[in-house]
């Protein structure tokens, strides 16, 4: 098993980008800790942890839109994930493929 204790030494959350492994589409971002990280490696699953509720969350389990991980990248600084996954259905809570549709838009007054 994997030692995931040295991609939390800097932060108990890490952030985890969810990628599609077939598209290489960028699908969402979302925050791990180590029992997360551990019970994607274990279920072969993502497990996130949520910010906002406090709790873990498998992405999916509500809706089905499950996300089987194919492989996991650590950056250079091991803090962190990229996850490549083959995803069941939309990956964000809008009903999108992902959550990456708000282009920004340079303000024009400032020519």
């Amino acid at each position: 098993m994997t030692d995931i204790k040295k991609y939390f030494e800097k932060s108990e959350l890490i952030p985890a980008i969810v990628q599609d492994a077939g598209t290489g589409d960028v699908l969402m971002l979302a925050y791990m800790n180590e029992h997360s990280f551990k019970k994607t490696l274990e279920t072969g699953y993502t497990w996130f942890w949520s910010r906002s509720r406090g709790e873990l969350w498998n992405k999916g389990a509500t809706s089905g839109n499950m996300q089987e991980v194919i492989e996991i990248y650590a950056d250079c600084d091991l803090d962190t994930l990229l996850i490549k996954v083959v995803q069941k259905g939309p990956a964000c809570h809008t009903g999108s493929m992902s959550c990456f549709l708000n282009k920004v838009e340079e303000n024009s007054k400032n020519e």
